[in-house]
């Protein structure tokens, strides 16, 4: 026993040694890996909590269920350090555990067996306090304009160790999806993922409220809000006939606008479904809820915060925030980066799609209008894929959204229409890319490059893995004579030119090209490149 006891302690001390060296803070999401994670497949999380709007406070607990892949002594869990872990159980069975800096440690001498475990951790605390969502997140206590609570939660950048124990990276989701169970003051609502179970009175004046969701979801999408909210809700047909409830939780006052936002869904969604394939969740809903910032893709209740305001494409009313995050419901949500490193991909395409909506709504000048403002736009500081393994903080800024989506416009000129679009509709619903599973940067370019028929790592390495812009001279030779050269051309591509003679294309790669033209030639007049262009 003794022997136990000795050995019990060292492993104590090695533990606390460990974590003396976890000092993220919360507020970064993702990077590489613990080990005393890699271990832990996430299958589902349940979230408990009673909210105390009052005190701006939760308490409850959650359970996480897991599969490990080995015997290990200690399971670890993401949890910010403003919550309080009152007691844990493994297996219905007391564990013991400790807390240190944004990390919850759960101990057992014997070790915890391979396979399955379950997890209750009772716990509760303030929350962190949202100082600029959802950009930087955590809870919004705010009030609507009747004085009534309104409550959002934010935490992308953060990760849900904000407010519940889990596995914070992007590359391990809840394969068997989540249950909410939130309760509030009477007269308040939840809107949460999935389908609601049951809406629960309580005779303490509070209501509880149940959502569940089967689908795999990422843990920042585990999230809900409170308001008083009325529900206005239509049945949408997907593009492949299944029957789908649409569903808006919108703030009582603003009821009345609640119609034309459901009106501007369904235009929203044939649209993306035209291009993307069948909206992903029809087992559950089209969800939104208005929200007091800007929107957010959590998954089957997107959030809304701009007020009814429009601007007007091709004679449409058009909310760039709205299609963007409900676009979404394809690009992150469905289609998700195993690391953050690729972030490009859910907001580079997502971005590209309100591109794509110009283009349906108001022909290709319009589209050609939105993508020269991400070129312009382009800061080009560092490369958009950093490598593996990369924190959300380190690897988000505004190229992965712009010079993302650019990059697929430049894709799509490469590989021509016929071809590009088939490509993406395939990354959008191809199992081998969507939900239990992940991609990463390598896997987009394969597909592509297997559909194009020639090898584009060249240039996928060259405009995501480098800062590098296409530079070409444009040098007069002789009379009515011109000589471009591509000084750094990763690959022959096919660039449009303008002479006296009209456009022609031309595939520039590293060596002299001569043109005969009366005037100047002008190169991708159109922009179809991340480019400069000298004339010498």
């Amino acid at each position: 026993m003794k022997n136990t006891i000795l050995i019990f302690l060292a492993l104590v001390f090695f533990i606390l040694v460990k974590a003396q060296d976890r000092t993220v803070s919360y507020k970064s999401s993702g990077g590489r890996v613990d080990p005393l994670q890699a271990i832990m497949d996430i299958r589902h999380y349940t979230i408990a909590l009673d909210v105390d709007i009052p005190q701006q406070m939760i308490n409850g607990y959650a359970i996480v269920d897991i599969i490990l892949s080995q015997k290990t002594d200690t399971l670890l869990f993401n949890l910010v350090r403003l919550m309080v872990v009152k007691s844990v159980t493994v297996n219905t069975k007391t564990a013991k555990f400790f807390q240190k800096g944004d990390f919850l440690f759960i101990t057992n001498e014997n070790g915890f067996t391979k396979d399955k475990q379950s997890i209750k951790i009772d716990y509760g605390g303030k929350p962190p306090v949202a100082t600029n969502p959802p950009w930087e997140g955590g809870f919004s206590w705010k009030k609507d304009a009747n004085g009534n609570p309104w409550v959002v939660i934010n935490c992308q950048s953060e990760g849900a160790d904000v407010y519940f124990p889990c596995k914070d990276h992007p590359g391990d989701e809840p394969n068997e999806g989540a249950d909410l169970i939130i309760t509030v003051p009477k007269g308040l609502s939840v809107a949460g993922p999935g389908l609601l179970q049951s809406v629960k009175r309580k005779a303490n004046d509070k209501t509880t409220f149940h959502w569940k969701t089967n689908y795999t979801i990422s843990n920042y999408c585990i999230v809900f809000n409170i308001a008083k909210y009325k529900v206005v809700s239509r049945e949408y047909t997907t593009v492949d006939g299944n029957k789908v409830p649409m569903q808006f939780y919108v703030l009582e006052e603003d009821t009345a606008y609640a119609s034309h936002v459901l009106d501007i869904k369904e235009r929203d969604t044939r649209i993306l479904e035209k291009y993307f394939g069948e909206y992903p969740w029809v087992k559950e809903k089209i969800g939104l809820a208005e929200v007091s910032n800007p929107g957010m893709e959590h998954q089957t209740m997107i959030t809304y915060g701009d007020k009814f305001k429009y601007k007007k494409v091709g004679g449409q009313d058009y909310s760039d925030n709205l299609f963007h995050e409900y676009s979404h419901e394809w690009w992150a949500n469905k289609v998700t980066n195993k690391d953050w490193a690729h972030m490009w991909i859910q907001e580079g395409i997502a971005t590209y799609s309100e591109a794509l909506f110009f283009k349906e709504a108001a022909g290709e000048n319009a589209y050609d209008s939105i993508v020269a403002g991400w070129r312009i736009h382009i800061r080009n500081k560092q490369p958009i894929v950093l490598g593996e393994e990369v924190k959300e903080e380190d690897t988000y800024n505004g190229d992965i959204y712009g010079k993302g989506a650019f990059f697929m416009h430049t894709l799509r000129h490469v590989m021509g229409d016929s071809i590009f679009f088939p490509a993406l509709k395939e990354l959008a619903t191809n199992k081998k890319y969507t939900y239990d599973n992940f991609v990463t940067t390598t896997d987009v370019q394969d597909l592509f490059s297997s559909r194009f028929g020639k090898d584009l790592k060249p240039l996928f390495d060259f405009y995501l893995r480098t800062t590098g812009i296409l530079e070409i001279h444009v040098i007069q030779s002789g009379w009515n004579e011109y000589a471009i050269q591509a000084a750094n051309c990763p690959m022959p591509l096919p660039v449009d030119i303008i002479t006296d003679e009209g456009t022609k294309q031309i595939m520039l790669d590293n060596k002299v090209i001569k043109i005969k033209s009366k005037t100047p030639p002008v190169v991708d007049a159109k922009g179809n490149y991340f480019k400069r262009v000298t004339s010498l």
